[in-house]
């Protein structure tokens, strides 16, 4: 079950100036202007970017001589492209993002990466 709030109770939903009730935003049409879609998207690989920044940066502090000759943006570029897809994939299964089910994944996925990405495919 998932527990996020789609719409608050009808006691608690906005009342307008003029005394009327408004519909919750779940009901409202899904007009989504530009700025809008812009903002979507940044949030939905939002976890896929933070997973890509921070993980290469500890890896290579943890483990600054052995990814010595492996670049920061490379160790990046290969978690946030797996981590987005991922996410991708979370949002077709299940039919919507935020599920902790796809934040595991994206996790997993993006270690193993980080591993081939830094030591397998350097080591050949």
């Amino acid at each position: 079950r998932d527990y996020k709030i789609d719409g608050a109770p009808v006691r608690l939903r906005r009342i307008n100036p003029v005394g009327e009730r408004t519909q919750p935003p779940s009901q409202r049409g899904a007009h989504l202007g530009p700025i809008d879609a812009f903002w979507h998207v940044l949030n939905l690989f939002g976890p896929a970017a933070g997973l890509a920044l921070l993980t290469p940066t500890l890896a290579k502090l943890l483990w600054r001589h052995d990814l010595k000759g492996v670049g920061w943006g490379r160790l990046a570029g290969w978690v946030f492209s797996v981590c987005g897809l991922v996410t991708l994939a979370g949002l077709a299964v299940f039919g919507h993002d935020g599920k902790m089910a796809t934040y595991a994944v994206m996790v997993a996925a993006g270690a193993l990466t980080l591993w081939w990405a830094g030591f397998v495919s350097n080591s050949r």
